[in-house]
C-alpha cells in the first residue's frame, strides 16, 4: 500500500505500534518467564511444565505432535457460528479455528498474545490520506473449504454482512460506525448493486488488493480488522440468518455439524495451507464442542480427564474450586488469571423507577458488595468491583470507588436516604434478568435479592435462556416489556482500549433494537462526544484521559453496580499441549492447542 505523505505514514506507523503494545498493561497476567522455548515456545517464554498459574506466564507442555480430538465444554451454547453475529468472547476463540481475518492476535501467551499480526493480509496495513485510508494485500493461496480463492471482494462482503442489522444482529458495529459516512448503506441484501459491492468506503480494486477509507484517522481501526466480522465470506453461500448453521471456513477446521443447545465438531478443511498460516497450529485431528446443562457433572468429567477443557473461560463451579485448591495434583493444571472482563448489574432508564437516580442509587447502596463476591466464588473469583473501567485498559484508575464498594458492606441508611430522595420511601418492585446456565450470576442476583428486602425493594428474579440474551436483554423494547430493571451481565473488552471497552456499553450510537449492549439506554451528548474526541487523538495515552472522564461520567450517573474485576479459577486437562493464555481473550488460545493421545 503506497503513502502519499511519508511523513505522515511513519507517524501513524509507530501510533499502530504503540496501540498494539499498548494492551500490555491491560491484560498481562504476570511476568514473562526467561528465555526460549521449544517446539512452539519461541516466543520469549519458556515452555515449563505442570504448576500453579503456570500457564499465565508462559507455554506449558509445548509440542508439535499432531493427531487426536480436542474436548470442549460449556455450560453456555454459542451466541453464533456467524462471524458477522458472534460476540461471545470463548465464540471469538472458538473461531480462531475455522475462520481468518485480515489481522489477528498473535498466538503467543500473555502480552505477546495482543500483538496484531498478518493473517489474510500480506502485511499490516499502508497508512495514506493523513491516516484515513487503509490498504491491504492478500496473501497469495488462501482459500475457502471447498478450495475457492479468496478474494478482496469476499472480504469485503464479509464487511457489508455487518450493515444488515435487520438479519444479522447480535454481533460488534464498530464497523457500521466507522465505514456509513452517511450513505445508509443497508447491508447486501437490499443492495442495489448488481455484484452486491455497494459500500462506497470500501474499495477492492483487484482481487488481492482492499481499501478501506475512514471518515477521519482512528488508530484503533486495525483492532477492527481483526474481529471476526472483518471476515470474507463468499456471495454464493450465504445464507443470511441462516449462515451461522454452517459458515464457510478459511480456517484449519471446518463446521462438520452443528445443533444448537447441543455443540458442534469441527474436522480439518483439508483446503488450508498451513504455509499461508503462521498463527494456528491445527494438531488436533477433531475438535468437538459440547454443551451442557450441568456445569457440575462438566467440573466432574474435566477433573477425571473425560473432557479438555471448559471452554467458556469462566472456570470451575465451587465445588470443583475447593476440590481444586485442596489437592496439589489437581491444583498443578489449574490457573487463576484475570479475564479482563467486569461482572457487573446494569439499570436501564427505560424501565421505571430507574429513570431516577436516586432510586438507582439506592439499590447500589443497599447491596453487599462481599456477599456479591462470595457468590461468584470469593476472592479467586476476582477483586471487589469500583468501577466500569478494568485494571491496566489505558486510563483506568482501580481506586476510583465513587460508592464506597471496596469497603465491601451494604450502606442501608444511604439506601433508605436515596429512597426518600426517589419518592419512594416504602421502597418499590422491580425484576433482575439472569441468564439461567451461569450459576454465579444467578447467586449474584440472588445476593442483591437478599440484601435489598433490607430496604423493602422488592425483586423478583427472572431467569432467561442464555443463548437468548441478544433478543431478550438484548431487545430494548422485550426489557420494558419484562419490567427489567436491573441486568447481570460480564463484559470483556472489544479490543483494548476505552473504546473498546466503554463503546458499546454507554455510547448512545451503538444503541440497537436486538444485539443491543448499551442495557442502560445511555444517549448522552458529552459521553457520545469525548469517544469522538479520544477516537481523534493521536495516541493511546493521549485518548486514556477522554475514558477516565466517561468511567467517571457514567459511574456520577448511577448506571452500574459493579460486582468485580473478574477472575477464573480454570483447569485444563493434563494431557493438553501448548497450553497458554493468550492476553487479548483472557483465556487459553485454542489456535494452537494439541493432545496427547
Amino acid at each position: 500500500m503506497s503513502s502519499t505523505h511519508g511523513g505522515w505514514t511513519n507517524v501513524i506507523r509507530r501510533k499502530q505500534a504503540i496501540a498494539i503494545t499498548a494492551v500490555v498493561a491491560a491484560l498481562s497476567l504476570t511476568a514473562a518467564c526467561g528465555g526460549k522455548g521449544d517446539d512452539g515456545a519461541k516466543d520469549g517464554k519458556a515452555s515449563t511444565g505442570a504448576a500453579f498459574d503456570a500457564a499465565t506466564k508462559g507455554v506449558v507442555n509445548a509440542s508439535d505432535k499432531k493427531g487426536g480430538e480436542l474436548k470442549l465444554w460449556s455450560p453456555q451454547d454459542v451466541d453464533y457460528l456467524d462471524p458477522a453475529r458472534a460476540y461471545y468472547g470463548f465464540v471469538w476463540n472458538i473461531q480462531r479455528l475455522y475462520i481468518r481475518q485480515l489481522l489477528a492476535y498473535d498466538s503467543k501467551p500473555g502480552k505477546d498474545g495482543t500483538k496484531l499480526v498478518p493473517d489474510l493480509a500480506e502485511a499490516l496495513p499502508v497508512l495514506s490520506n493523513d491516516g484515513k485510508t487503509y490498504t491491504l494485500k492478500l496473501k497469495d493461496g488462501v482459500k475457502f473449504e471447498d478450495g475457492t480463492p479468496i478474494t478482496s471482494k469476499d472480504i469485503k462482503y464479509g464487511v457489508e454482512r455487518v450493515f444488515a442489522q435487520d438479519v444479522l444482529s447480535g454481533g460488534p458495529t464498530y464497523l457500521i460506525d466507522q465505514l456509513d459516512q452517511g450513505q445508509k448503506y443497508p447491508g447486501p441484501y437490499k443492495d442495489t448493486d448488481p455484484n452486491k459491492m455497494g459500500l462506497k468506503s470500501v474499495q477492492t480494486p483487484d482481487d488481492k488488493t482492499i481499501v478501506f477509507n475512514l471518515a477521519s484517522a482512528n488508530s484503533d481501526f486495525s483492532y477492527l480488522l481483526a474481529m471476526p466480522s472483518s471476515s470474507p465470506v463468499p456471495v454464493a453461500k450465504d445464507e443470511g440468518a441462516k449462515y451461522t448453521n454452517k459458515p464457510v471456513s478459511t480456517g484449519p477446521y471446518k463446521v462438520e455439524s452443528f445443533t444448537a443447545g447441543k455443540g458442534a465438531t469441527f474436522v480439518r478443511n483439508e483446503n488450508w495451507d498451513p504455509k499461508t498460516d503462521t498463527i494456528r497450529k491445527a494438531l488436533p485431528d477433531k475438535v468437538s464442542f459440547t454443551v451442557t446443562t450441568n456445569p457440575d457433572d462438566m467440573d466432574q468429567r474435566l477433573l477425571s480427564g473425560d473432557i479438555d477443557l471448559a471452554v467458556d473461560g469462566t472456570g470451575v463451579q465451587q465445588a470443583a474450586k475447593n476440590k481444586i485448591l485442596q489437592t496439589p495434583d489437581l491444583k498443578k493444571n489449574a490457573d487463576n488469571p484475570f479475564t479482563g472482563y467486569i461482572r457487573y448489574m446494569a439499570f436501564p432508564q427505560t424501565v421505571a423507577p430507574f429513570d431516577n437516580i436516586e432510586c438507582r442509587k439506592a439499590v447500589i447502596y443497599a447491596a453487599d458488595p462481599k456477599s456479591l463476591q462470595t457468590a461468584r466464588g470469593g476472592p479467586t473469583s476476582g477483586d471487589l468491583g469500583a468501577n466500569m473501567l478494568p485494571p491496566g485498559i489505558p486510563g483506568s484508575d482501580k481506586s476510583y470507588d465513587p460508592w464506597g464498594l471496596t469497603a465491601g458492606a451494604p450502606q442501608v441508611d444511604k439506601a433508605k436516604a436515596a429512597l426518600a430522595a426517589c419518592g419512594m420511601p416504602n421502597g418499590f418492585k422491580t425484576t433482575i434478568a439472569v441468564r439461567n446456565n451461569r450459576a454465579p450470576e444467578v447467586k449474584t442476583a440472588e445476593s442483591l435479592q437478599a440484601a435489598l428486602k433490607a430496604v423493602n425493594i422488592e425483586a423478583s428474579i427472572d431467569q432467561y435462556d442464555g443463548k437468548l440474551s441478544s433478543s431478550t436483554i438484548g431487545s430494548p423494547e422485550n426489557v420494558k416489556k419484562k419490567n427489567y430493571g436491573i441486568i447481570v451481565m460480564g463484559w470483556g473488552a472489544d479490543f483494548n482500549s476505552g473504546a473498546g471497552f466503554l463503546q458499546p456499553l454507554v455510547d448512545g450510537s451503538f444503541i440497537l433494537p436486538n444485539g443491543n449492549n448499551n442495557y442502560t439506554m445511555l444517549n448522552d451528548p458529552e459521553v457520545n462526544g469525548l469517544f469522538k474526541k479520544a477516537a481523534s487523538a493521536a495516541t493511546p495515552e493521549e485518548a486514556a484521559p477522554f475514558y477516565t472522564d466517561i468511567n467517571k461520567k457514567i459511574m456520577e450517573k448511577a448506571l452500574y453496580l459493579p460486582i468485580n474485576f473478574d477472575k477464573a479459577l480454570v483447569y485444563h486437562n493434563p494431557r493438553l499441549t501448548n497450553v497458554y493464555f493468550n492476553d487479548s481473550m483472557g483465556r487459553i488460545d485454542l489456535a494452537t492447542l494439541g493432545v496427547v493421545k
